[in-house]
């Protein structure tokens, strides 16, 4: 998987990049409709998705472990469909869709990262994603009211912090390929 990833690694750091636009977005205007918001979101958790699937595809061809990220990429599509096509569901039901979405993509993110560690030693980027995942969805569970304004400025510091991890790990696998001799590489 690491020998995958490695020579994927700019799909990772594309990944990261787009995070970190979100966030950076979210940041800058706070007042812009939560429907706009919403929309970013869903093409953020689309592209996301693609990655995730196209990574998976690429690892089962090298008979690499796929399932995590296959599932992390249709879980991604899947909640990108219902977010375009039911604009009209309220901002709470908003709030927790991406409180549910972060959830599952932190469990399936440390399940990959967990299964990296066995090729990768000492990684440590994929499960700082994976957490902080899971804590903006458990945040987001924990205060659901708490108004459109800080509901952006958590998903804006999430997507920051998520992407800054993404690059990390995006940067080691960069290094981790570089080691690997070509010969080495499936």
């Amino acid at each position: 998987m690491a020998d995958t990833l490695a020579r994927n690694w700019w799909a990772m750091l594309v990944r990261g990049i787009a995070a970190i636009v979100f966030g950076a977005f979210a940041f800058l205007f706070p007042g812009a409709a939560f429907a706009a918001l919403v929309i970013i979101f869903a093409a953020y958790a689309l592209v996301d998705g693609i990655f995730s699937l196209v990574a998976a595809v690429r690892a089962a061809e090298a008979h690499q472990r796929w399932g995590a990220l296959f599932f992390s990429g249709i879980f991604g599509v899947l909640i990108a469909a219902v977010t375009f096509f039911a604009l009209q569901i309220t901002a709470l039901a908003i709030v927790y869709l991406i409180a549910f979405w972060a959830l599952v993509t932190g469990v399936l993110e440390l399940t990959a990262a967990f299964q990296l560690r066995r090729q990768l030693a000492g990684e440590i980027w994929w499960i700082l994603a994976g957490l902080a995942s899971i804590a903006f969805g458990i945040l987001l569970l924990w205060r659901p009211l708490s108004g459109a304004l800080a509901v952006v400025w958590l998903i804006g510091a999430y997507a920051i912090a998520f992407g800054i991890f993404r690059c990390g790990l995006a940067f080691r696998l960069r290094n981790h390929l570089r080691r690997v001799p070509a010969a080495a590489l499936p």
